[in-house]
């Protein structure tokens, strides 16, 4: 049975930062990429980062690239997301999700992270509060 679980949530003001942690249980997690979403209200759940399952391959949606760094550590079975200089339109529940694969469109001969690609399993979620 597969299981995920976020942890690392809060409230920070403006500017502060959270590191977010994704642990897994149930599955080969060294076999699955694992992507982080985040959803807030009259928003779709949309993809913020994902990595492939070796850690090879990172895509960041391009509104949070420059402040948040996705890593793994597969002998620990845990996926992390470091948030810097939180804003508050950060604000939201934020899902960790997993499939063999980061959802990707081909463009051009290139392949681009797709923030509204589907993921196979799904944690429960963790909510991330950004005051100004």
């Amino acid at each position: 049975q597969f299981e995920l679980v976020e942890s690392g949530g809060g409230l920070v003001q403006s500017g502060g930062s959270l590191r977010l942690s994704c642990a897994a249980s149930g599955f080969s997690f060294e076999d699955y990429a694992i992507g982080w979403f985040r959803q807030t209200p009259g928003k779709e759940r949309d993809g913020v980062s994902c990595i492939s399952n070796d850690g090879l391959r990172i895509y960041y949606e391009d509104s949070v690239k420059d402040r948040f760094t996705i890593s793994r550590d597969n002998a620990k079975n845990t996926v992390y997301l470091q948030i810097n200089n939180l804003k508050p339109e950060d604000t939201g529940v934020y899902y960790c999700a997993a499939d063999r694969f980061c959802p990707t469109v081909h463009i051009s001969g290139r392949y681009y992270y797709n923030s509204q690609g589907a993921m196979d399993y799904w944690g429960k979620g963790i909510l991330v509060t950004v005051s100004s």
